[in-house]
Formats: structure tokens, C-alpha cells, sequence
């Protein structure tokens, strides 16, 4: 593979920002979510038990046991951990300096810290991709060189596998899952057709969607089992084509799902991992094309790669054709498309290449270490070579033992590969699996809704007889309102409300305490209701009475004008309940949501609290998502700035003959490195 400074930069910028979307998205939500008057306090997660200061720390890793030291209590903590977190993300993002091992380790540490905290509301897939993919930047992150060291570091491309590896085990298993979960819309391919409608926070473009005709949506499905399934395993071959060509598939996939759906910035996050795709060459395509030009290819070697290429493309358009019975209808210009491979028979193909590709793994991981190995000994001058090998040892032994430890998520997948599985990779993730270092995936499992999207609508009255809906900012509620983007915040509450609707009350036990907080009138609560508190309809006094509605929801028709969803009552889904109500005083007690221990009063004379109430203060009026997006237009406005008004440094490949009679450094210098790509010439490394 050719250089990836580029997309190492790429990449690190990338996980700075989603860091930065998720801590501001997560921060606007903290009163009302894990406030003293939020749905969940905080304060509750977090009991000392006696142990060491250490020992608590190992089994619950988070900074907040040090908020009290601060004088702030649990939620104000997180507040403070939110906003310096936002901050340092930012920094990464607009001061080059600070794309350091540290900063990204800070940003690490806190999200995990507001993870062991966040109970229900940060139980969701991509929260524990992002701490996977941070503690990666970790190691990605460029170290600080000894000044005399020119060039690379030896090792510096062997964290940055992981990411691809990552990547895939990501792209994989979600193909897998799908299939595995014997979903009748899965196996059917008819999954698309429900998907857009179904999903929790739909887009206007979604509507849309919708609507295509349904043999395109089934073709859609077997492009989606393509990429997820067939595609990723190119991650890793040599062909240089053929992986930036699984590149842009995946790049294809996650922008149509970010238009259709507002899924925070979980795409946004693996087209970040895409970048591990990439090289330099490819970045710097100007600069490549010069280069090429210049440097004859190996004709036979060339045409070995197009053959290769040929017989890839080639085996992935039969084996579509073949296992999904396309076949087009000339007359009535559609494709049909049908499943032709039954679950035993996916099943038994799933026992045979679980494992080939931890393998497939095990070889590209070990051609990088060589590689690694080889730039080390081309490393001039002895002090050097010593330094070099130190780090050298220290990344090669993290990004082996990281490999190792997420073997045991990925072949969850396969419990007879789970099983067989080295019982040393088994010890090494148990030991540190509570710091998410390596998590299983699978989104999208089953298709829900299946009969129509199931609806939660809260209601609340004075006399128990009239009852007025509440309508929350972002999940559908009126018929007649569009759906919102979002993107790239999470609505955490209104992704919980989408859960709730799909089984009872009961499997959602912090749907009693928000009931409890509306009967109260917990105005942090309600700001994530309605962030603007005069459009919520108990503004002035808080309900007497408050119940809940299940409906099942449908898109409108085209032509219905001025209705974006059609909608049907089918059941009660909360019972009436006030304040004393026997009922939900046995709720509460069901769940353990009584608060026995009251907070304790901590001194508002606190200046720290005081700056985190101020901050409050300023930005409570904003919407997460115009928050958000300011953002993105001020950082975007930085970077041109600084783009036009700075320095011009030029990334440029130099020439293979000006290399060639370039004089070695007397006592130091790393050499450039070999390639595994088969797809024409390389990019000689530049040397500083």
C-alpha cells in the first residue's frame, strides 16, 4: 500500500469532529437526562463501595469519582467533562499541535468516563464505536520525533491497520447479522420497504424513498448484502483498485443512509474508518499523476493486476446474479430479484469463513509487521535504530494484542468459531472488556413495523377528560409536520421513545420516571421535550394527569396534501396516572426509581458551579442541531481562513531519479518502505 500520512491526518481530523458532535449533542441533554431533576440522576450510578481510590477507579472507569474533589456532584461533573471535551475536540481540530496521542487519550477517557454514567441513553452501537475508534486514534496519533530523525516512523502505519480492521469487522458483521437473525424482511429482500417508514428519526427525503417502486427497493437490498458482506474482505487485498473501489462502495452506502436517515453521526463516523481505505497517492492525485509519468510500469505486472481485477468484479456480479436470481424484465423495465440460498445453507457458509477471515486478518496484519520491520532496518545511525526499534516493540505489541482482543467480539457471530477460539484471546478481553477496547456489532438486525411503525404519544390533562397531546421536537407525533434533520445529534430521549413503542411500558422502566417528571414539571426534562418551553402545552401548571397512547403510524400517499404521515390508534400504552397514584407509586418501587437518598446541598458559592451554570444559561436557548451546525459552518470558516491566510506547505512526491542520486543522511533516515499493491508504481515516501 502506498504512503498514508494523508489519511492518517484524515482520519484523526475525522474522529476530532465526531467527538466534538458528540460531546456538544450529549451536553445539551445532560440536565434533563442525568440532572438532580432529570429522568435517570446520575448521582445514583455512582455509589463508593469501600474499595481503594485505584481499585474503584479499574472496575468503574470513570473521572467523575473526582467530582466531588471539585465541589460539583455527579451531573455537573458530566456538564464539565461535556463542555472540556467539546473544547479539546475542537482544538484538534483547528490547531495541528494538539493532534497528539494525549489529546485524543483526554477525549477518550472522558466519553467512557460519561458512558459508565449514561445508563440506557448511551447503551446504543455507535457510542461504543466511538470509544473503540478513539483509543485507536490514540495509537494513530503522530508522537513527537527527535528532531534529528528524518523521515517516517518505522511503525507508524501499524495502528492505522486497526482502523481497517475495524472497519471490517463493522461492514461484516452487520451484513452477517442481518441473515442470521432469520428477519423475514432480510431474507425476503423486502426489508427496504418498510425501512425508511419504520426507522427512528426518518427524513424528508425518507418520504420519498419510501415511495420508489418495490423492485427497486429489493434491489436495493441486494446491493446492501454486497457491500456488508461480499465487499469488505478487498479491505485487505493488494490490488490497489480494487480496494479504493470498496472504498466508494462504502462511501455510497453510508451517504444514502445519512440522507435518509438521521442517525446522528454514526455514518459519519464510519466514513471516517474509511479512510483507512485510502493512501496518498489517492489524496494527492495531481501530484501521483506527475509521478506516474515519469516512471514506466512493469507491463506484465500491470496486466497480472487487470486480470485480477477482471476476475474479482467478475465473481462478485455472478455470485450476485447467481444467489439473488436477478433477472430483467426488458418490458417492464424492472429487475426482479428473489433469495435463492436457504438459512441452513448460510449458516453452514458462515462456519467455514469465520475463521479464514480472522486469518485473512492474521496475514495482513503480519505483512505490515514486516514492513515494519523492514523500514527499521533501513533507520540510519545506531541511536536512532535503537530509538526506532523501542518504538517499534511498543506499537507492534499494542496493535497485536488489540487484534487479538477483538477476535473474541467478532466471532459472536459464529458461536462454533466463539467456542474454538484461543482461550488466552478469551482471558485478554475479559480483562479488560469493561473499557470497550473491542466491542461486537450488527445494526439493523430485524426489520420492526413490520405492520406499521409503532408510536408512543404521551398525553396530559387537568380533569382526566380532556387530554392534549405532547409533541416532541424531533419524533413523529403530528401528522402534518415533516420529519426534521437532526444530523449529527442524537435526540437521546426520542431515540428511547422509538424503543418504548416496540413492546410494553414495562421493558422501558425510565418511561415511569418520565412520567413522574412531566406530573412534576422538571423543566429540564421538558426542554428535551420542547427545548422552547412556551410551545409546550403545560407550560403555565404541570398536568394532573398524564397517560399514553400507542399508534401505529404510516407515511401519507402522494397526493394526500399537507399529511406527511397517516396514523391509527391500536392501544393504552400507560394507564392514567397522577401524583400519589397507587400505581405509579408500585412503578416505582418495581423499578428502584424512588429516590432514598436525596442529593446532597453543595455550596452555590462554588465558582466552578457557577461558570457551568453561566455556560448553561447562555446556551439552553439553542437547539442542539443549530448549535451543532454553528459549529460546523465556524469551524469550516477557520479552515478556510487559515488555508488562504497561512503557510502553503506542498505535499509532493518526489521523483524516482531525483531519490535515486539524492545523498543518505550520514547517521540517520528511514528508507522508503515496500508495497503489497500489485496496481503499477508507488509513491516514493517523502523525506523531510
Amino acid at each position: 500500500m502506498a504512503g498514508s500520512r494523508l489519511p492518517r491526518q484524515l482520519f484523526l481530523q475525522g474522529v476530532a469532529a465526531v467527538f466534538l458532535f458528540a460531546f456538544v449533542s450529549l451536553y445539551t441533554q445532560i440536565p434533563g437526562l442525568y440532572g438532580t431533576d432529570g429522568i435517570l440522576p446520575a448521582r445514583k450510578t455512582l455509589r463508593p463501595q469501600g474499595k481503594g481510590r485505584w481499585q474503584q477507579l479499574w472496575e468503574v472507569p470513570t473521572l467523575l469519582w473526582e467530582a466531588p474533589r471539585l465541589g460539583l456532584d455527579t451531573a455537573q461533573g458530566l456538564e464539565l467533562l461535556g463542555l472540556l471535551g467539546s473544547l479539546l475536540a475542537l482544538g484538534a481540530l483547528l490547531l495541528r499541535r494538539l493532534c497528539h496521542p494525549l489529546t485524543y487519550l483526554l477525549l477518550w477517557a472522558a466519553y467512557l468516563s460519561a458512558c459508565q454514567v449514561g445508563q440506557v441513553f448511551l447503551y446504543f452501537q455507535w457510542d461504543s464505536l466511538l470509544l473503540e475508534t478513539g483509543f485507536l486514534a490514540v495509537l494513530v496519533a503522530p508522537l513527537r520525533q527527535p528532531p534529528r530523525l528524518a523521515g517516517a516512523s518505522p511503525c507508524e502505519d501499524l495502528p492505522f491497520w486497526l482502523v481497517r480492521w475495524l472497519l471490517f469487522r463493522l461492514m461484516f458483521a452487520s451484513g452477517v447479522v442481518k441473515l442470521t437473525s432469520r428477519c423475514p424482511a432480510w431474507w425476503g429482500l423486502t426489508a427496504l420497504t418498510y425501512h425508511y417508514e419504520t426507522q427512528c428519526l426518518p427524513t424528508p427525503a425518507s418520504w420519498f424513498a419510501h415511495h420508489l417502486p418495490v423492485w427497486l427497493h429489493r434491489l436495493s437490498v441486494v446491493a446492501t448484502f454486497l457491500i456488508e458482506v461480499a465487499v469488505p474482505p478487498l479491505f485487505f487485498t493488494p490490488v490497489r483498485r480494487l480496494r479504493l473501489a470498496a472504498f466508494y462502495c462504502q462511501v455510497l452506502l453510508q451517504v444514502l443512509i445519512i440522507i435518509t436517515g438521521n442517525y446522528n453521526f454514526f455514518n459519519l463516523l464510519t466514513l471516517v474508518l474509511t479512510t483507512s481505505l485510502l493512501d496518498d497517492r489517492h489524496l494527492a492525485a495531481e501530484c501521483s499523476k506527475s509521478h506516474c509519468k515519469k516512471t514506466p510500469t512493469f507491463w506484465p505486472k500491470a496486466l497480472l493486476t487487470l486480470l485480477l481485477e477482471l476476475a474479482v468484479g467478475g465473481l462478485l456480479a455472478y455470485g450476485t446474479v447467481h444467489y439473488f436470481d436477478l433477472e430483467v424484465d426488458w418490458e417492464q423495465h424492472t429487475v426482479h430479484s428473489r433469495t435463492t440460498f436457504t438459512f441452513h445453507q448460510f449458516s453452514q457458509w458462515l462456519k467455514m469463513v469465520t475463521l479464514p477471515t480472522m486469518w485473512l486478518g492474521v496475514a495482513s496484519l503480519t505483512w505490515e509487521l514486516l514492513t515494519a520491520l523492514w523500514r527499521w532496518t533501513q533507520v540510519r545511525g545506531w541511536l536512532w535504530k535503537i530509538w526506532a526499534a523501542v518504538q517499534l516493540s511498543i506499537f507492534a505489541t499494542a496493535t497485536v494484542a488489540l487484534f487479538t482482543i477483538s477476535l473474541v467480539p467478532y466471532s459472536y457471530m459464529e458461536p462454533s468459531t466463539h467456542g474454538r477460539l484461543w482461550t488466552g484471546a478469551h482471558r485478554l478481553f475479559g480483562a479488560v472488556e469493561h473499557l470497550q477496547l473491542a466491542n461486537s456489532y450488527g445494526l439493523f438486525r430485524r426489520m420492526t413495523g413490520l405492520g406499521g411503525r409503532p408510536e408512543v404519544v404521551l398525553e396530559g390533562s387537568y380533569d382526566g377528560h380532556h387530554w392534549t397531546e405532547i409533541e416532541f421536537m424531533y419524533k413523529p407525533g403530528n401528522v402534518s409536520r415533516p420529519p426534521p434533520i437532526v444530523v449529527p445529534h442524537q435526540p437521546r430521549l426520542d431515540w428511547q421513545m422509538w424503543f418504548a413503542a416496540l413492546g410494553p411500558h414495562t421493558h422501558s422502566p425510565w418511561f415511569t420516571s418520565l412520567v413522574l417528571c412531566l406530573l412534576q414539571g422538571k423543566e429540564p426534562v421538558i426542554r428535551l421535550i420542547q427545548n422552547d418551553v412556551a410551545r409546550y402545552p403545560f407550560h403555565k401548571q404541570p398536568p394532573t394527569f398524564v397517560r399514553a397512547q400507542r399508534y401505529k403510524y404510516w407515511f401519507s400517499q402522494p397526493g394526500e396534501q399537507g399529511q406527511w404521515w397517516r396514523r391509527q390508534w391500536v392501544e393504552e400504552f400507560f394507564p392514567p396516572v397522577s401524583l400519589g397514584d397507587p400505581t405509579l407509586d408500585m412503578l416505582l418501587r418495581q423499578f428502584g426509581l424512588q429516590d432514598k437518598s436525596p442529593p446532597r446541598t453543595r455550596s452555590s458559592s462554588n465558582t466552578l458551579a457557577q461558570a457551568l451554570h453561566w455556560v448553561r444559561r447562555q446556551l439552553s436557548p439553542l437547539e442542539a442541531p443549530i448549535l451543532l451546525w454553528g459549529l460546523i459552518f465556524t469551524v469550516g470558516a477557520i479552515r478556510v481562513m487559515q488555508a488562504l491566510l497561512g503557510p502553503h506547505p506542498s505535499w509532493s512526491p518526489a521523483p524516482a531519479r531525483e531519490e535515486k542520486h539524492r545523498p543518505a543522511p550520514k547517521d540517520l533516515g528511514v528508507a522508503p518502505a515496500p508495497t503489497n499493491s500489485t496496481s503499477g508504481s508507488q509513491t516514493p515516501r517523502q523525506r523531510k
